[in-house]
């Protein structure tokens, strides 16, 4: 039945979608049920039950992809040394009509097997960002205007690979927001060196994961070199002195000005010491108006308030790291190297033709992205693996 499956996915063959749905469940349905081809196929009603209930819960298509993984790691196709991180939108099986605004919720008639599985925290609780509108039939997927397209309903497909033959060692279903795909980055890391023993060196992604906070968590808590790009607001576009003209001083925690005076988090002593952190984890530095007002620099620094403030994140080291990193041949190469996440990417959509999914609810996204990153990996090892020699008649 593995077989079966996989054959399909990796010729590419797409029937029509009803046909498509059939044969699959047939086949797995035949599969745990222990008949052979010729055996007759129960009631729908029979049938529907096994596969939302003993399939789901055996979880085999985790289990099949990640056979795919250890052979791939036995045929040497796995370094471990470098990791690449990304995410795409799959259109979700949603008719853009049959949904609410954002604000109103899901009313207390809408039931169904997607709306209970809004419980993970990579679905219905990855942002507290009210979603425009939301889908009645499948409300863990997310309206989204991303692309150049309409705006449309979609799921994102994370792959961790490794970048010697981008082979994926992980995948994860999340919703289509930023805050849940950096959370299925370091599940995938986390699950990747538990499942698999690997751990790697370095991390290559884009600036959605270049986050303060998502770069100290690889940098300090796992130790991780991010070639990732920084994502930072500071720059100036109207001439002002933006942040990197300011120097750091750690040793008594303080900003030196262009002018050559101080910038403090408190210019004054409280009887309660204060840490100075806002909720956003970042902490405002704050020069003295005597020092701003006759200052020379001052149109270009500060013209319209009283003294300049610098803001400053608690993870700033960790931002620091990467920005050297950033300085790096390794981290040119590494550029060049994320383009592998991509192409399969493209091949997902292009050669499998999923480009939109079958099934409904997180559960079903991550049936079939299980399903069609195991076929990208069976495809890769029959084109790097060579065939064996016929024996000698």
């Amino acid at each position: 039945m593995i077989r079966m499956l996989i054959v399909g996915y990796c010729m590419g063959i797409r029937s029509e979608r009803r046909l498509c749905e059939e044969v699959h469940l047939n086949l797995a349905y035949r599969w745990f049920c222990k008949l052979d081809l010729g055996s007759a196929v129960p009631d729908h009603s029979t049938f529907s039950k096994n596969r939302h209930g003993r399939f789901r819960d055996s979880d085999l298509l985790r289990q099949l992809f990640e056979m795919t993984v250890e052979r791939c790691m036995t045929e040497g196709l796995v370094g471990g040394e470098g990791f690449a991180v990304d995410a795409s939108l799959i259109r979700a099986d949603v008719h853009r009509q049959r949904s609410v605004p954002g604000e109103e919720g899901l009313p207390p008639e809408a039931v169904g097997r997607a709306v209970s599985e809004l419980d993970d925290a990579a679905f219905g609780g990855a942002t507290p960002v009210t979603p425009k509108r939301i889908a009645l039939t499948d409300p863990a997927s997310r309206w989204t205007a991303a692309t150049r397209e309409a705006a449309f309903y979609s799921y994102s497909t994370n792959y961790l690979i490794d970048l010697d033959h981008a082979v994926i060692v992980d995948v994860e279903a999340t919703t289509s927001v930023r805050q849940a795909e950096v959370t299925a980055q370091r599940r995938m890391i986390d699950r990747t060196q538990e499942r698999f023993g690997i751990w790697p060196e370095r991390l290559v992604a884009d600036t959605a994961y270049g986050s303060a906070a998502n770069l100290a968590w690889l940098v300090e808590d796992r130790g991780i070199e991010p070639h990732i790009p920084v994502f930072d607001k500071s720059a100036r576009n109207d001439g002002s002195f933006e942040r990197a003209d300011f120097i750091y001083n750690p040793e008594d925690d303080s900003y030196l000005c262009p002018d050559g005076k101080r910038l403090r988090r408190s210019n004054r002593n409280f009887s309660k010491p204060r840490t100075g952190i806002n909720k956003d984890g970042s902490i405002r530095y704050r020069a003295r108006q005597q020092d701003c007002q006759g200052c020379t620099h001052r149109q270009r620094c500060t013209p319209n308030m009283p003294a300049r403030k610098v803001t400053r994140s608690i993870h700033e080291a960790a931002r620091d790291v990467v920005r050297d990193i950033a300085t790096t041949d390794a981290y040119l190469v590494s550029r060049r190297e994320r383009k592998k996440v991509e192409m399969l990417f493209a091949h997902l959509k292009r050669i499998l033709k999923l480009d939109r999914l079958r099934l409904r609810g997180p559960n079903g996204a991550k049936d079939e992205f299980h399903l069609a990153a195991a076929a990208q990996n069976l495809r890769k090892m029959a084109k790097i693996i060579p065939m064996p020699s016929p024996a000698p008649a």
